[in-house]
């Protein structure tokens, strides 16, 4: 019986041991990736907030802006969701925030929505429970490219202008540190004017050529463009961050188990021995 026990903890030690050596080996992984995409997210992150910060400091300073581009131009009937998360799973609790956020807004809505999923983990969440996913893009977050964010947003401006929607929703992981990640919800269209009051107003007029309409149409798209492309690199740098945080708390877990397990075998085995030694001496003893 004691024999048994111990076999079937040295297969539990083997099992827990191969599984310590691949988390082990995926949090090894993961810092490297995380400080790749780290270094470009901080490198993009200063541009693409002065470029931002710029666009919404022309919105805030104009009384020019074309209403449709603004809130209380129109009802909000159907809105677009963004909805940024991974191709891989193993990373806590990432995408399943991610996805809670999006549901929660799309239950929120009468209205049908449409769905512009990043990353394969939200796409396959909500095709599952029925909704139609309008357009998709399934390579790893961190490989895309600025042209690809291009393509991806010109069809949900069209659709805005169009009026075929009413609302561009973008939901990602925003990056507070290696150790914190916060899921974040940006509207990105209409554009509330009176949403950040600290931005400075300025004194001068500003002039628009060749017109106020043909600046703004030119500078809208770009501002979403901007603002996606931003987004999808912040949420990699989360990606990574999250999944070497769940490895590293893994590989822990796994080593606990480990150090439990040897103390129980250590026990069974002296047991064993002890149980050996008593019939040696019960049949030296009946010999007599």
């Amino acid at each position: 019986m004691a024999a048994s026990n111990m076999q079937d903890i040295k297969r539990r030690i083997k099992s827990v041991t191969s599984t310590e050596h691949i988390t082990n080996a995926m949090k090894l992984v993961s810092a490297g990736k995380l400080r790749r995409a780290k270094a470009t997210f901080e490198k993009t992150n200063e541009n693409f907030h002065y470029i931002t910060h710029s666009i919404a400091e022309i919105f805030n300073n104009s009384s020019d802006v074309p209403q449709h581009y603004l809130l209380g131009n129109r009802e909000i009937k159907t809105t677009c969701y963004i909805i940024v998360t991974s191709c891989k799973g193993l990373c806590g609790g990432f995408n399943s925030n991610v996805i809670k956020e999006a549901e929660r807004e799309i239950l929120a809505d009468w209205e049908k929505p449409v769905i512009v999923a990043i990353g394969t983990k939200g796409k396959e969440y909500f095709e599952k429970r029925g909704y139609d996913i309008y357009s998709e893009y399934l390579a790893p977050p961190e490989s895309i490219s600025f042209l690809e964010t291009q393509k991806m947003s010109r069809p949900i401006i069209e659709m805005y202008n169009s009026g075929e929607i009413d609302e561009v929703v973008l939901i990602y992981t925003s990056f507070i540190s290696s150790l914190e990640q916060e899921v974040k919800n940006v509207t990105l269209l209409p554009f509330d004017i009176e949403r950040d009051p600290e931005i400075m107003k300025l004194d001068k007029m500003v002039e628009y050529e060749p017109s106020v309409e043909e600046v703004f149409n030119y500078l809208v798209p770009k501002y979403v463009e901007m603002m996606i492309y931003a987004a999808v690199v912040e949420s990699a740098t989360c990606e990574h961050a999250a999944r070497r945080m769940a490895m590293e708390n893994a590989t822990d877990n796994a080593r606990e188990m480990l150090s439990n397990l040897s103390l129980y075998y250590n026990r069974a085995r002296q047991s064993a021995i002890t149980d050996e030694i008593i019939e040696i001496v019960a049949g030296s003893e009946a010999q007599k």
